[in-house]
């Protein structure tokens, strides 16, 4: 996400590493099976309008999101705490970065049309939320812990508890999506939108880390998922060319 020192007028953003992205076409993914593309992709030139804008200024520092307050009370579920960073090749913080989520609630349903399955919605859970990173590149959320759900890719499938991240850099050109996982999963070795990255240790950097730091006493679990935007230890991606 972060353009090659070159003049402005010649930014360039890098391709990104072989290896530790899944594929475009993915047979045990069935729905990729039709949405791959089958002819070599044609590259669009790009123009100042995706090297320029839109531009996010950081808070001075982290603002927790509460997304377990509705408006008619609690959301229904176990409480967890999510904190992390968002991180360059070299470690360096990535600040002002935008950075949306989404989830399904306790129940694995999603607030969404598309999403008709007989599990119960949740008044107070909308499931979604955005912020920017503080100067020190710091994200931290307050949510339900998602739960599991059927997606009928394959019999008897069920995707694993999850968080979609969005992270939007300096640029049209800089969106970035992933998911985060949990720890201890029983689905994860059967789920094949996590296996489709083929690295097992690759595959590991989408499971958060639980931790103790972030734990409230009596209240919630806390986790740490640090985003690594490229270079040998990035984050898996879902739509980087």
């Amino acid at each position: 996400m972060t353009p090659v020192a070159t003049p402005p007028s010649q930014f360039v953003y890098r391709m990104f590493q072989e290896g530790v992205l899944p594929p475009n076409f993915c047979p045990a993914y069935v729905s990729s099976v039709k949405r791959a593309p089958r002819q070599p992709l044609v590259p669009l030139p790009q123009t100042i309008s995706e090297l320029t804008g839109p531009t996010f200024t950081p808070p001075e520092s982290v603002q927790s999101v509460d997304l377990t307050k509705g408006a008619h009370g609690a959301a229904l579920g176990e409480r967890i705490l999510v904190g992390g960073r968002v991180l360059d090749e070299d470690g360096r913080a990535v600040a002002g970065t935008l950075v949306e989520i989404w989830q399904a609630n306790a129940a694995g349903r999603y607030l969404h049309a598309s999403d008709q399955h007989n599990a119960p919605l949740d008044p107070n859970f909308t499931g979604g939320a955005s912020f920017v990173t503080d100067a020190k590149g710091r994200f931290r959320f307050e949510t339900i812990r998602p739960g599991a759900y059927p997606w009928r890719n394959h019999p008897n499938a069920w995707r694993p508890a999850h968080i979609h991240f969005s992270v939007f850099g300096p640029a049209f050109a800089t969106r970035l999506i992933t998911q985060m996982y949990f720890p201890g999963d029983p689905l994860l070795p059967f789920d094949p939108i996590f296996n489709s990255i083929r690295i097992q240790a690759v595959r590991e950097r989408l499971i958060a880390a639980f931790d103790w730091d972030t734990t409230v006493p009596e209240y919630g679990l806390g986790y740490r998922f640090d985003i690594v935007l490229r270079g040998r230890h990035e984050t898996p991606m879902e739509n980087k060319p």
